[in-house]
């Protein structure tokens, strides 16, 4: 851990907390400090029941997903993949229709299992079609991925129409939390756990991403420690799905920022992706909740302006560098 960790650690802190304090208190209820502290209990309602709720789903998408997105870029040795990328949210969303349509009447954590183990799938045969590739040029391997996840989509979109369900398919498809309420979200805390997994082994999960034959030679299980990065990325994509709907470029963007000023070590940059990543996502969900207010803008809008205009400058500049 150098100054530069505890720099940024220093400067993102503080302004998450800041903005998570703004997140409490912006909404179409006007809510004041003092009617919490004197115990209103209409405001004192919408508080605990939405407004809580709401700014805590918000932070740890925020950091699950940036975490996601520099996992999968480490195991693929690829700046440009991510959740988003490489068709792991599509194919999460093609195990919620099945759930949907086989498993109506099952658990909410059924729900998750069976989108996770989709999810898991897809991002296997994404790395498969990867290991086919014997040029794998930086622009191209993510194009492949957003094909083969458009592929899935069209896939998932047909069967929503045969099966009646595009209405109900409908809510995954855009990312929003203006929903996210007490009784809701609770299973939000499930990414926690495999959040401080990816920490525990991020010099593993490193080292895999330098190839198989590097990490054996260290004594590494290469295919277990992808199998690990694999599975948490799905699990936690499932759940953010399930819960806000898809959330784009997120993790896709933020790695790519926070690498220009901490390089590649995931251990030692992993708790400044998370940070940077809730902060990124409070900033955007505070403008989409203002910008046209009292209405609100869906996040996934806001962040897929900002993600796409961010992914075609991170292209150019790889394109110039390469």
């Amino acid at each position: 851990m150098n100054l530069g960790f505890f720099f940024h650690i220093a400067f993102l802190l503080p302004l998450l907390c800041i903005l998570a304090i703004l997140s409490l208190f912006i909404g179409v209820s006007d809510i004041h400090i003092f009617d919490i502290l004197q115990g209103h209990s209409l405001e004192n309602e919408v508080f605990l029941i939405s407004r809580i709720p709401r700014t805590i789903t918000i932070i740890i998408t925020g950091m699950s997903l940036s975490i996601c997105g520099l996992i999968m870029q480490q195991l693929t040795q690829n700046k440009f993949v991510s959740p988003t990328t490489a068709g792991t949210m599509d194919c999460a969303k093609f195990g919620i229709l099945v759930s949907m349509i086989f498993f109506a009447q099952s658990a909410f954590i059924t729900q998750v299992f069976i989108a996770s183990l989709f999810a898991l799938a897809g991002s296997l045969i994404f790395l498969q079609i990867l290991n086919k590739i014997k040029l794998k040029n930086l622009i191209l391997v993510p194009l492949i991925g957003l094909m083969f996840g458009a592929v899935i989509n069209s896939i998932t979109t047909f069967f929503a129409y045969q099966m009646n369900l595009i209405q109900n398919m409908q809510g995954w498809l855009q990312g929003d939390f203006s929903n996210t309420m007490q009784g809701s979200y609770e299973l939000i805390y499930l990414t926690l756990p495999l959040l401080l997994l990816a920490f525990l082994y991020a010099n593993k999960i490193t080292i895999a991403g330098m190839g198989k034959d590097i990490a054996t030679n260290l004594g590494l299980s290469y295919q277990f420690i992808l199998n690990l990065g694999l599975i948490i990325v799905s699990i936690i994509v499932s759940v953010i799905i399930l819960i806000a709907g898809v959330i784009p470029f997120l993790g896709l963007i933020v790695p790519n920022i926070v690498s220009i000023f901490k390089g590649d070590d995931l251990r030692g940059s992993i708790l400044v992706v998370g940070l940077f990543g809730a902060v990124l996502m409070l900033v955007c969900d505070i403008f989409s909740r203002l910008i046209i207010y009292p209405f609100e803008v869906p996040i996934s809008l806001t962040l897929g302006v900002l993600g796409s205009f961010m992914f075609a400058l991170i292209l150019l500049k790889k394109k110039n560098y390469a």
